[in-house]
């Protein structure tokens, strides 16, 4: 018999009720005499079950004259089939709520019940058909089968699971998982069920519906060497070469023994970047992975996704056997090879399948791996150390530490790796944290240099398109230094690359005043702006010519091209195109990264466009009327 679903179905949002606040009303019904039981067989142990322990029985009820109202048993017409509930979740009526909690294991009760504990109950949350007596006092027949804790994996308790033997381990199986596992099973009677995979340990990648959905369910739940039992009900019964039909099947108990799995793992989510664990490491994942920063050491061997393997380089042979060692997070090595070795674990050994954007398409190519192609590595992860922190460090040895950090984040910059460079001028910020300066002079120079860092993450964001965060940087600067020039000169530029003309003027005149010295770069960046705005103005008009010169009554058409297609859409041809900030980038004295005026990317001409497009629309027509 199907686990009887929860309790929960008047809740306001703002509060979910639980099954148990229910219950703790519900109780408050009980009158003396109400419920009144007698032991027909003792059972074992001093144990009785409490909430959150499923509980199994078979129920047999009789009207008080000894009439067979219902019952689980097959000698009486039910299914043979115990009834399982979750005491605290799942819905049951009062008298059993309050009548099993007493009970031993193997013990056989007899509970006396008045309507009011059972389904003459007003708003009980079990239902009966219209023929079942609900307004007479019942007797129920009751053996407590089992009971035990369960993990709920499913809300409407579907699925369960009841661990027998823990695991040591805490990785779960997820998809694309390889499980090795033995599976036997039951049906709810105690029936054994024959599986299509049976004898050795099956074989099943998880995600694939190899098995029942209900049982890939559970377990997702278990780790490597844990035992359990997955109790399984009807709706979560898919048909799977493991169990081919499922019809007629009310619920199935599988006892499960997770012998391995090998990790297999879509970095991208779209199945070009795959990572396939060939054997496993020491530690546990993730903790003992080197997600952060790190110097890592490795063996690889790279071979093209072809018949015939080709193997294009193998540390052990083109590096007289020596391993590559390089630090994560600098674009040292391509990205997907970096972004696999960050998951593995000291000794693990992994092939990885990576697509040639991730590979070498982006980094520097090896003679023998053609453009575009697929690559495989195959690589062994024998150790790494995680770079130093800054504790139990003087303030001078911090920040010449943050120099060499800032370096390597500049020569990203310079490579066009902005996300990298982002990152390693966002962890000395996180660490900036931490310290704390002695004097004036450490003061001083912590503040310039957190500037100058804020600075180069701003620099970071407007590279990545994202002036409205390079804008937000630059005002952590300026809120500590509200005369900071490089600060307005950078803020300036995001604001013109936002098409926010006016800020940006604002600041680029305030760094006159501020300081003359910042006068030629001020003036440069001005004639960009009012460069910038002439084209979008200019753009504007042919775009919208013609719209407001027809006679009353007459219709314009809005931005036709030759063919007499509309244009009042981006138009991704032009000059909208060129970049606010030119590749050209230069460091300056403090580590800066420091931008050439260039021409200004007309994102705003973009923006003006689409607003007079949604303008339009929201008129109900995407052409102007002129009355």
């Amino acid at each position: 018999m199907a686990v009887v679903k929860d309790a929960e179905q008047d809740f306001k949002p703002q509060k979910k009720k639980t099954s148990s606040d229910e219950d703790d009303k519900r109780r408050k019904k009980m009158v003396p005499g109400g419920l009144m039981k007698a032991m027909i067989r003792p059972g074992g142990g001093d144990a009785m079950p409490s909430d959150g322990d499923q509980v199994i029985y078979h129920s047999t009820v009789r009207t008080l004259d000894g009439v067979v109202v219902e019952s689980t048993r097959s000698e009486f017409g039910g299914k043979g089939t115990p009834i399982r509930h979750v005491l605290g979740k799942s819905k049951m009526i009062l008298g059993l709520l309050e009548g099993l909690p007493t009970m031993l294991k193997g013990e056989v009760a007899m509970l006396k019940m008045k309507p009011e504990l059972h389904y003459g109950e007003d708003d009980c949350p079990v239902s009966v058909s219209d023929s079942f007596p609900k307004d007479a006092e019942l007797n129920f027949e009751i053996e407590l089968i089992d009971f035990s804790k369960v993990k709920v994996v499913t809300e409407d308790f579907g699925v369960l699971k009841k661990v027998l033997h823990e695991a040591q381990s805490w990785e779960n199986p997820r998809d694309l998982y390889e499980v090795k596992a033995r599976v036997s099973a039951k049906l709810g009677n105690g029936q054994s069920l024959q599986l299509q995979m049976t004898g050795e340990p099956i074989l099943f990648t998880f995600g694939k519906s190899e098995v029942p959905k209900g049982l890939e369910m559970g377990i997702g739940t278990m780790s490597r060497g844990e035992k359990a039992v997955i109790y399984v009900t009807s709706q979560y019964l898919s048909q799977s070469p493991l169990l081919p039909s499922v019809e007629g099947i009310e619920e199935v108990h599988f006892e499960v023994e997770l012998i391995h799995f090998i990790q297999v793992r879509d970095l991208l989510g779209d199945g070009r970047l795959i990572k396939r664990r060939i054997r496993d490491g020491k530690g546990e994942f993730p903790m003992d992975c080197p997600l952060q920063d790190s110097q890592l050491r490795v063996h690889y061997k790279g071979m093209l996704v072809n018949e015939e393997k080709t193997v294009f380089y193998d540390t052990r042979v083109d590096n007289d056997g020596q391993p590559l060692e390089f630090s994560s997070g600098e674009g040292l090595v391509p990205e997907g090879f970096e972004m696999c070795v960050r998951l593995m674990l000291p000794e693990e050994i992994s092939l990885v399948t990576c697509p040639p954007d991730y590979a070498y398409d982006k980094f520097t190519r090896p003679d023998n791996v053609p453009e575009g192609a697929y690559v495989q590595w195959e690589i062994e992860l024998l150790g790494f150390e995680m770079l130093k922190d800054w504790t139990g460090m003087d303030f001078r040895a911090i920040m010449n530490d943050v120099e060499k950090t800032k370096g390597t984040g500049n020569r990203l910059f310079k490579e066009g790796k902005f996300a990298l460079a982002k990152a390693k001028y966002d962890k000395v910020l996180r660490e900036f944290n931490h310290v704390n300066p002695q004097d004036d002079e450490e003061g001083k120079e912590f503040a310039n240099t957190r500037s100058l860092l804020n600075l180069n993450v701003a620099a970071c964001y407007l590279k990545m398109g994202d002036c409205r965060k390079s804008i937000e940087t630059c005002n952590k600067v300026l809120d500590a230094n509200p005369v900071h020039v490089k600060a307005l000169y950078r803020r300036g530029m995001a604001y013109m690359e936002a098409g926010d003309f006016e800020e940006a003027r604002r600041d680029f005149n305030k760094m006159v005043t501020i300081d003359k010295s910042s006068e030629v770069n001020a003036k440069a960046a001005l004639l960009k702006l009012k460069q910038t705005e002439q084209e979008v103005e200019k753009k504007a008009r042919k775009q919208f010519k013609g719209l407001f010169d027809k006679k009353p009554g007459e219709i314009s058409e809005v931005g036709l091209d030759d063919k007499g297609n509309e244009t009042i859409i981006e138009n991704k041809n032009d000059d909208a195109q060129e970049p606010l900030i030119s590749d050209q980038e230069e460091m300056d004295g403090d580590g800066d990264a420091r931008e050439v005026p260039a021409p200004a990317r007309m994102g705003s001409f973009s923006r003006l466009l689409t607003s007079g497009m949604n303008l339009f629309k929201s008129l109900g027509v995407n052409r102007c009327s002129i009355l």
